[in-house]
């Protein structure tokens, strides 16, 4: 199945990353060294972060099809198309409720944008 190949290749990977980095912390690096070190360190930490969130939404997957909800748009109830879950085995939403959720997220993000502009226009007044 095509979600446990996925959780099974990014646990490896996960597992292989932090190997790495067990195995990178050992070298005693120069002062100039350091920081460069140190921003490809929160760039390991930012990837595992996002490999970890992306299995735990695979697990979630796999909870939905033991459920029998897997395939099933948690929006309007309506079948997830395959080319869909195909490209993106996890997905929770159909593709049009999917950018109905976007589309008001970004109205959101608009608004909080334009209070904060007002906020700082009337501090500076």
């Amino acid at each position: 199945m095509i979600l446990e190949e996925h959780r099974r290749r990014i646990i490896g990977e996960m597992q292989d990353k932090i190997r790495d980095v067990r195995a990178h912390g050992t070298a005693e690096p120069s002062h100039a060294e350091d920081a460069e070190a140190d921003i490809q360190d929160d760039l390991e930490l930012a990837l595992l972060q996002m490999k970890a969130e992306t299995l735990k939404r695979i697990d979630e997957a796999l909870a939905r099809l033991k459920g029998g909800t897997y395939g099933y748009c948690y929006e309007c109830g309506e079948e997830i198309a395959n080319r869909r879950l195909s490209a993106l085995p996890f997905a929770v939403r159909c593709k049009d409720c999917e950018e109905i959720r976007e589309a008001a997220a970004r109205q959101r993000e608009r608004g909080l944008a334009q209070q904060r502009g007002a906020l700082v226009a009337d501090l500076s007044a």
